[in-house]
């Protein structure tokens, strides 16, 4: 029977603890290797690349505590893995070429943080200094390699950039505030920047955005000025760096008040215009232009009074309508004198049109007085007299003639206030030889009681002393 060679285990070759214990320190499993102990390797190496990642990606000190501890426990259990090996050696080639492995680690990783230090100082300066720009590019060096070594460190120059994107959106916004004029986008615009502020540290980046806002005030329409600085003085003080938008307003607003004023009386908005005088008026009541605001109060308001004026007297149809019913005042209208000034005549024009034309005026900015003018009635009895018609059952007729009186409203324009006669009385010839008329029906009852016959003259005599002529 024969029977298999017998072949004696192999020896395992002498390790060498340092050697074992600088290959763990490379963090890749070399020192297992060197011992042969392949499962513990790739242990070595599959625990090395979970806790990189969770490092790069979190950023947070205790997974790099957790590293650290992972490195040393390598380096630990290596060197006892070694020492307990039956036979043991100096392997000088294996200590040079693993202390090179892991010098290059460590110096690598130390070189990578202390890169990312020198990037997070710039971040810091650039944002203390307002300048987002820098910031942003400083924070663009970071690599991969920075946030294996240095993750912690260079994570917050993350929410610097965040903090710089929001505040490039936010400079957008204001700009197109200014450009619009519109106080809605300015509202975004500040709102944005209030909440950048709520993080630590951003004070300066947002000082920077807000006085290029606030550079560009005046714009060049006065109008959009002065909403958006109407706009910042009412915001209320936010007890930050936001609050010096409240002495740019201060400054522009009221040059930007009469502007806008000014633009709009061009506009016949006259409202809007003196809206915008007494604003100043009300708001810097001290300022260098409030001679011109009260001007432009007071030229608004004319213009207001006239308008209205002018509407009134368009709806006057008769002696009870328009400017008749409702008398307004203008306060820009000549004063009413006696012997000079003309008047608007309004209502029954059947008298008043023989008036001389010196006297009266279609345009209610040139009148001193407006006259509202009645149908006319019988005035005072002047003489009776008896006619004859052959063909009529009923003689003889007595007809008696009466003086025109002409029911008036006269107003003082410049008051609005009524003023006296409330009519007149228009005198002429009476009782003519023949008296003509029209007759209806069956019967002629004849002509009944008439008018004097009017001259221009004696209507110019009637109505002289009532507009003070």
């Amino acid at each position: 029977m024969t029977h298999p060679a017998y072949e004696p285990p192999r020896a395992q070759a002498p390790a060498d603890p340092l050697a074992v214990a600088l290959g763990n320190a490379t963090l890749l499993g070399i020192g297992y290797l060197l011992l042969r102990r392949w499962r513990w390797a790739a242990v070595a190496v599959i625990g090395t690349v979970v806790l990189v990642d969770l490092t790069a990606k979190t950023a947070e000190i205790w997974c790099e505590i957790l590293l650290l501890l992972w490195w040393t426990a390598g380096i630990a259990h290596g060197w006892f893995l070694a020492r307990r090996g039956p036979e043991r050696a100096v392997r000088r080639g294996q200590r040079a070429g693993t202390l090179t492995l892991a010098l290059a680690v460590v110096l690598t990783a130390a070189l990578l943080r202390i890169d990312a230090y020198g990037i997070e100082n710039r971040v810091t300066e650039a944002r203390e200094g307002g300048d987002c720009g820098a910031a942003v590019a400083a924070q663009g060096e970071v690599g991969w390699g920075h946030r294996l070594a240095g993750g912690p460190v260079v994570e917050p120059g993350d929410a610097v950039v965040e903090a710089c994107r929001r505040l490039d959106g936010a400079a957008a916004t204001l700009a197109l505030a200014a450009r619009r004029g519109s106080t809605e986008d300015l509202g975004r615009g500040f709102g944005t920047l209030a909440g950048v502020l709520l993080e630590p540290g951003n004070e300066q980046t947002v000082g920077t955005v807000l006085d290029t806002f606030l550079d560009a005030l005046p714009t060049d329409d006065s109008c959009d000025t002065a909403a958006l600085t109407a706009w910042l003085r009412d915001r209320g003080p936010s007890h930050d760096v936001l609050d010096r938008s409240a002495g740019t307003a201060a400054h522009t607003e009221p040059a930007a008040l009469v502007g806008c004023g000014d633009h709009l009386m061009t506009e016949d908005a006259w409202r809007q215009a003196r809206t915008h005088y007494q604003r100043l008026l009300d708001t810097y009541p001290d300022d260098a232009r409030e001679g011109e605001a009260r001007d432009g109060v007071r030229e608004a308001t004319l213009a207001i009074e006239l308008n209205h004026v002018r509407g009134l007297v368009e709806d006057a149809y008769d002696a009870r309508s328009g400017y008749c019913a409702e008398p307004a005042k203008y306060g820009g209208a000549p004063p009413y004198r006696k012997g000079s000034g003309r008047a608007l005549f309004l209502g029954d024009e059947e008298y008043t049109d023989q008036l001389p034309a010196s006297w009266r005026t279609g345009d209610p900015a040139k009148a001193a007085l407006v006259v509202c003018a009645g149908e006319a009635e019988n005035g005072a009895a002047v003489q009776t007299c008896p006619y004859e018609n052959k063909k009529s059952e009923y003689l003889p007729h007595q007809v008696t003639f009466y003086k025109v009186k002409v029911p008036l409203k006269i107003y003082e324009l410049r008051t609005g206030k009524r003023l006296d006669p409330h009519s007149v009385q228009i005198g002429g010839g009476s009782c003519p030889s023949i008296l003509r008329y029209t007759s209806y029906g069956t019967y002629d009852l004849g002509p009944g009681d008439q008018f004097v016959s009017t001259s221009k003259s004696g209507v110019r005599n009637a109505f002289g002393p009532a507009v003070g002529r």
